[in-house]
């Protein structure tokens, strides 16, 4: 008799893992396969690095496929055209198919550049850091930018839901110009669709709302909230600034020589549409075992899950989903689908806390929440040096990681070493 076949569909940061963890968990009662759409792991965190050359994007990448040989885990780099859920089939972007008993939906978004005219780095006029290839054409545009040094835009449009990598890719880009010694010939401003600094789409965690504040203040970092990007032309933003009644209440055109603006997500075109699995947007409906009640087979982890609002705000705002939150889901999918190849019923529910480095080159900001959203259990935020130097270390902690093939999760370590205390209830 065939072993049941489980298909992990995305071999980002929270995929991989899963696929290490849901591997062991079966302990060989199942067959484990990954489809990916390239053989090489990113680590995405480190991308605002690599767009200043503090990286080279071959010191944060992994080749997988020798990894997953090595722990028998299938593994395909075709890619995925599109889910055909009614039939337990994912076809494959060669035409061939991979039929599954159970699916672990892992893709991340689909990034939205193409719903504002003129943003992003295929055609438009601003760079990304979303994926280690932009961050490395940001970086050549940034060297270009240098020859002749002129103002800066680093923001989030509206509909975005990770906003700290933008904070961290502004203040990195303020070390970098201070050490290049041209920070004074670059005026800088922030623009958002959060309602209020260190909102973060988490309605802030701890005190970040004053400390990034402080740190643009101290930087001359300008900014603007409640910000729609209207329209992107050649070296001009027009942004729209909106008041709490939904109204635009002024009108900004911001002039740039440099500009790196994260887009909205969406759920990608393999899976966006289907009836059932996903929101209008694409995500993918899970229930508090992270199983879609449409497709109990379909299990979901990450950014390309569903999760509403934590609250209204005058300008969209989405809600990131961080590492802790997603290696959570992924122990709870592993837990999960041990117990359904018993014939058990799943229990297993994802914490959702959330741990995060924000780092800035010379420093930096550290935040820990439990819950991620609120009302939380703890609401800690933290600032200093050392969180640049703990960054560093996540990444090499990481990635090793990553190429040993673990699955033992992290994050809570993180967090009991950042908040510098021995206990700490997850």
């Amino acid at each position: 008799m065939d072993k049941p076949k489980i298909v992990v569909l995305g071999a980002g940061l929270g995929g991989t893992i899963a696929a290490y963890e849901i591997n062991a968990a079966v302990k060989g009662r199942a067959e484990v396969m990954m489809v990916s759409e390239s053989e090489t792991y990113s680590f995405v965190p480190s991308n605002p690095w690599v767009a200043v050359r503090w990286r080279e994007p071959e010191a944060i990448q992994v080749h997988l496929p020798p990894i997953f040989a090595k722990k028998k885990i299938g593994f395909t780099a075709l890619g995925a055209k599109r889910l055909h859920a009614s039939e337990k089939r994912l076809e494959l972007n060669d035409g061939s198919s991979v039929n599954y008993d159970y699916l672990v939906i892992v893709t991340g978004p689909d990034l939205a550049f193409d719903e504002i005219e003129g943003l992003g780095p295929h055609g438009g006029h601003t760079v990304s850091i979303c994926q280690t290839a932009h961050a490395s054409a940001a970086a050549e545009a940034f060297e270009r930018f240098v020859e002749n040094p002129g103002p800066i835009v680093v923001g989030a449009v509206q509909g975005a839901s990770c906003y700290g990598p933008a904070y961290e890719f502004a203040l990195i880009l303020d070390t970098e110009l201070r050490r290049r010694k041209i920070r004074d010939k670059v005026p800088m401003t922030f623009v958002t669709a959060e309602p209020y600094i260190g909102h973060l789409g988490l309605d802030g965690v701890g005190d970040t709302k004053g400390l990034l504040e402080s740190e643009m203040r101290e930087r001359h970092i300008k900014w603007i909230t409640n910000a729609k990007v209207a329209k992107v032309e050649a070296g001009m933003m027009h942004v729209e600034e909106v008041g709490e009644d939904g109204a635009v209440k002024k009108t900004h055109d911001l002039p740039f020589g440099f500009s790196m603006m994260l887009p909205a997500f969406r759920g990608v075109p393999a899976v966006r549409g289907i009836e059932g699995l996903t929101n209008p947007r694409g995500f993918i409906l899970v229930d508090k075992h992270q199983r879609n009640p449409a497709f109990p087979e379909i299990f979901a982890l990450g950014v390309c899950v569903a999760i509403p609002p934590t609250g209204p705000t005058p300008v969209p705002v989405g809600v990131p989903k961080t590492g802790f939150m997603i290696e959570s889901m992924v122990t709870a999918i592993a837990a999960n689908l041990d117990m359904v190849l018993d014939g058990k019923e799943p229990t297993a529910e994802a914490t959702w806390n959330a741990v995060c480095l924000a780092d800035f080159g010379d420093g930096g900001v550290a935040f820990v929440a439990q819950p991620q959203i609120p009302p939380r259990n703890v609401n800690w935020s933290a600032s200093g040096k050392w969180v640049h130097l703990a960054k560093i270390g996540f990444e090499k902690y990481f990635l090793r990681k990553v190429r040993k093939g673990e699955s033992e999760p992290f994050y809570e370590k993180l967090a009991l070493h950042v908040m510098g205390i021995r206990k700490l209830r997850m």
